[in-house]
């Protein structure tokens, strides 16, 4: 995804972190919600801004997100408390500046069907 769906300098949607390197390049990256190889389409509202750690636990279906963004942790995770203690404090998704870049509930949905360990 070309453009950044969340902030000036994007902060991972679900832990809050903004972590910036030397360079000025934030750590958060862009996450497809139903990935391209699953047809998924490259928009931004197919995409979440995430840190490594947080992609690579969302892409295991470890977490996903409800349809009002809130935050799910998979009861087949091995450690439920660290994966809740890398979520934000509202426990949500954190909002787009824009909300028509927000993630969009169909894609969710996706997510949740064919990704999320229930």
């Amino acid at each position: 995804m070309s453009h950044r769906p969340f902030t000036a300098s994007p902060c991972c949607a679900i832990a809050g972190l903004r972590i910036i390197n030397g360079g000025g390049r934030a750590e958060a990256e862009a996450a497809h919600i139903r990935p391209v190889k699953a047809n998924g389409p490259d928009i931004v509202t197919n995409g979440l801004a995430l840190s490594g750690t947080v992609h690579w636990v969302f892409n295991r279906g470890l977490i996903s997100l409800s349809d009002d963004l809130e935050i799910l942790v998979s009861r087949q995770a091995n450690d439920p408390d660290s994966l809740r203690a890398m979520i934000n404090r509202t426990g949500r998704a954190l909002p787009t500046i824009r909300p028509l870049d927000r993630p969009h509930p169909h894609f969710q949905e996706w997510h949740r069907e064919h990704c999320f360990k229930h």
